[in-house]
């Protein structure tokens, strides 16, 4: 997420934090260096010149020119006014309303509003412990109506029964009563979308909007769409005054340009973002950590929260103070491995780290499978107890013995054992905050 606008990010204060003082000439340099990456990013064209604008007499103050690590304090500025252009907080649903509570979800055709339907619907019941009926509106596409049941059936969530023939219209008054005799907290409306605006497709959210007069009006959009999103979101945001944006596929967007532009270009928040296919991924956006992202600091907030859902306290604790004994057993590898398929493999992970752009490059250039992590758990569960806690004992006959029981053979458990070795003296630098020199080489030889 944001690569290429991180990457160049980190290029342009690399240079101005190497200078021992600023002067107002090398100041306006890196300036346009950082509008032309933002432009690169697909970032609409008013908001770079907005960010630029407002950068740039901070960055030319006194306090600047005069500082003793300049370098630092023109990120400090840049981060400040990114954060205000992304909305400066989060903004979270608006639930205050006399149940049933209504959201209507809209956006163009493909954007994933059904999938995110079902996303938003788990969000309520596991983070405000609300009871959802979802209800699809789309009678063009065809099995819109049944992806949505089985998006339901699959995750435990109620769908509103369809009934063949039926105009968006009925179907919001059906599922009205429906939602007041069973007692349910909100409604999720999942309306239909075009492969292109027209006036029918306003016409008809309109009058949606009227009947279900929803709490939350909000638009679905693909970040991968850059410009053109923010273009659509101000159209909609026209029609039927959003009161929220979601993002999705994000995970997939390395220029970033539709985060950037969308708060600013309609004075709408971003409430989330979608960062993969499945069920749980759909993340609260916090303007801050994702400035944080953007220029390479990373977001080591989300990072314990999304492992904080998995592991409990205790086990986090006891995984820290292993670590700084030097005692990380393959038991807590294991833990982390298991993490790290959850949270996206090792790229989802070091995604959120900050300081780790060469760490990430050197994975690219190693071209690592991230089946790894499948093949090296196999052979963690194929060892007995006193081997996970103690991986020296591993003789040639023990090797035999998991490559049988894991699939595997002896050559890949020594990787795997090395890999374990430099991983760990890696993970206590970087507990330290030490990542300067990023990943060793000789780990790579073991991932490949």
């Amino acid at each position: 997420m944001f690569e290429n606008l991180t990457n160049k990010f980190e290029e342009i204060f690399s240079s101005l934090k190497k200078a021992p003082s600023l002067n107002e000439a090398e100041v306006d340099k890196g300036l346009r260096q950082i509008r032309q990456a933002l432009l690169e990013a697909d970032v609409a064209l008013p908001v770079a010149k907005k960010l630029i604008e407002n950068i740039r007499p901070k960055a030319i103050g006194q306090e600047i020119i005069r500082s003793t690590s300049p370098g630092q304090m023109i990120v400090k500025v840049v981060f400040d006014e990114i954060v205000k252009i992304l909305g400066d907080e989060r903004s979270d649903l608006n639930l205050s309303a006399v149940p049933p509570v209504c959201l209507m979800l809209v956006g163009l055709q493909g954007s994933g509003k059904t999938t995110t339907a079902a996303k938003l619907a788990r969000y309520l019941k596991k983070n405000n412990n609300k009871k959802t009926l979802m209800v699809s509106l789309d009678i063009y596409r065809p099995a819109a109506q049944e992806q949505l049941n089985i998006l339901g059936e699959k995750n435990s969530i109620q769908t509103l029964p369809i009934v063949k023939n039926q105009l968006p219209i009925d179907i919001v008054k059906r599922a009205l009563n429906a939602a007041s005799l069973s007692g349910v907290d909100s409604i999720i409306f999942d309306t239909a979308g075009r492969t292109q605006i027209d006036i029918s497709m306003m016409s008809e959210l309109k009058e949606i909007k009227s009947l279900a007069n929803p709490i939350e009006t909000i638009l679905v959009a693909d970040s991968l769409t850059g410009q053109v999103a923010v273009n659509i979101a101000q159209e909609f945001k026209k029609a039927v005054d959003l009161t929220g944006i979601i993002l999705t596929r994000v995970d997939g967007d390395g220029r970033g340009g539709a985060a950037l532009s969308m708060k600013y270009s309609t004075n709408t928040p971003i409430k989330f973002i979608g960062t993969g296919e499945k069920i749980d991924q759909l993340d609260v956006f916090h303007p801050d950590r994702i400035a944080n992202r953007i220029l390479g600091m990373g977001d080591v907030v989300s990072l314990v929260e999304k492992a904080s859902q998995d592991l409990d306290d205790e086990k986090i604790k006891k995984t820290e103070e292993n670590l700084k004994k030097g005692t990380f057993s393959m038991e807590d590898y294991l833990s982390q491995l298991r993490q790290m398929k959850k949270m996206g493999g090792m790229e989802g992970v070091l995604s959120m780290l900050p300081g780790v752009s060469k760490i990430k490059k050197q994975m690219d250039n190693a071209n690592i499978d991230e089946n790894i992590i499948k093949i090296n758990e196999a052979i963690i569960l194929s060892m007995t107890k006193e081997e996970r806690l103690n991986p020296k004992i591993i003789s040639s006959s023990r090797k035999k013995r998991i490559s049988s029981g894991s699939g595997t053979d002896s050559a890949t458990i020594n990787k795997l054992l090395k890999q374990f070795k430099m991983m760990t003296n890696m993970m206590k630098k970087m507990s330290k905050g030490d990542t300067k020199d990023g990943m060793p080489p000789e780990v790579f030889n073991q991932l490949k």
